[in-house]
């Protein structure tokens, strides 16, 4: 017969038992989960580093002058795509046209000068010529004269008179070669390009040609416009912003990881990129390109004063920039300033923490203005070709 104290000892023995397996699944459970925090650690935490401070950079090309104008003539607007050499911007040329003008016209008179000092040259060496012809007929009179002195043929008064003559020669002709090597001075081992005054005359036009030509701004890079600024009849000053033009398929990722995340990583190493523009739908691969050469805050514009009493530690974070790969970004645009989130592999340790060779060649280059020299040397030269001209020759050497 089951009496009521047994009932209420055979219910705490439940209620035990009950409490033990509870608390043995919770042990069994926290055991599991501690397995499994340790399994995901070795295998993946430990190998991979990730932050959401990351945003997405790249080059603004600023638009600016380089000679004074007033703007008659804007090429593109903001969020417009450009190709490169397109035109941007046009000042009003007539100053520059202008000045152009008088230039070519200073190379033209330099070139008929110095056609000028060769003539000279020829001119002084028929000169040196005559005298050296005077000369020699003034030295044969005196010879004459003296063998007919010595005999008693003439009298000596005109034995003076003829060796006057010939000291009269002589002077003439070494005044004509002073003045024949003075005016080949001028003139020696050149032809009419590449004389000094000549020269100079060129190098002043180039001058005007380029003045001329920076009156029209043209996009260095292919890419969009942003950050307008100019209106058209704007007077311009060297140096002012007017535009920008941002190519986006030249976009990096600057990825701030806190300095405790460092340790492991090197260049080289793969990157998942996810983009708060399209969410995780949309992943990016890269690689890391650099590892920044110091902590964002001892490049700020005030770094922080730590010698104080005050003093409180703060973990410092560095950039690290991270390439993408070009087909999933032409894939799916991104622009400047956007936020993503990256996840860095630490797997491969093979690469260095620092680039170790320099760069072999330019990041960055545009070939937009190649030109410009190469019209004003053409220039140039049929400037030179056509004041070369003499009547029925040509007098360039």
């Amino acid at each position: 017969m089951n009496t009521p104290e047994s009932a209420s000892t055979a219910q705490d023995l439940n209620n035990t038992g009950k409490r033990k397996a509870w608390l043995l699944g919770l042990a069994l459970l926290v055991v599991v989960g501690g397995g499994a925090v340790w399994a995901w650690h070795e295998l993946y935490g430990r190998w991979n580093e990730e932050t959401d401070d990351a945003y997405v950079n790249g080059n603004v090309v600023e638009i600016t002058p380089l000679v004074t104008g007033t703007v008659v003539s804007i090429g593109a607007d903001d969020g417009d795509l450009v190709h490169a050499g397109q035109v941007l911007i046009e000042f009003d040329p007539s100053d520059a046209e202008v000045g152009l003008q008088s230039a070519e016209a200073q190379l033209a008179r330099a070139v008929r000068q110095v056609r000028g000092l060769y003539s000279n040259v020829d001119g002084m060496k028929a000169q040196v010529a005559a005298r050296q012809a005077e000369q020699t007929k003034a030295q044969e009179n005196y010879n004459r004269r003296k063998t007919l002195a010595a005999g008693g043929a003439i009298s000596l008064e005109e034995l003076s008179h003829a060796r006057d003559d010939l000291s009269s020669a002589q002077g003439a002709l070494l005044n004509a070669k002073q003045q024949l090597n003075t005016t080949s001075a001028l003139v020696d081992d050149t032809v009419v390009s590449s004389h000094p005054q000549v020269m100079a005359a060129a190098a002043d036009l180039r001058q005007a040609y380029l003045a001329v030509a920076r009156t029209t701004l043209v996009a260095p890079v292919t890419g969009y416009v942003a950050k307008r600024t100019v209106q058209l009849g704007q007077r311009l000053q060297p140096g002012t912003a007017t535009m920008a033009v941002i190519p986006l398929d030249q976009l990096w990722i600057d990825a701030n990881f806190k300095e405790t995340q460092l340790r492991n990583m090197r260049i080289g190493q793969s990157v998942d990129i996810v983009a708060d523009l399209y969410g995780s739908e949309v992943k990016y691969s890269g690689t890391i390109d650099s590892l920044g050469a110091g902590t964002g805050s001892a490049f700020a514009l005030l770094p922080a004063q730590n010698a104080t009493g005050n003093w409180i530690k703060i973990v410092q974070r560095v950039p690290v920039r991270i390439h993408i790969n070009a087909e999933q970004l032409a894939a799916h645009p991104l622009r400047i300033g956007l936020s993503t989130q990256v996840t860095v592999d630490l797997h491969d340790q093979s690469g260095p923490v620092l680039a170790q060779l320099p760069p072999q060649k330019a990041s960055f280059a545009t070939q937009v203005y190649d030109r410009q020299l190469v019209e004003a040397d053409t220039m140039i030269a049929r400037l030179i070709h056509d004041n070369s001209q003499g009547p029925g020759k040509t007098a360039q050497r």
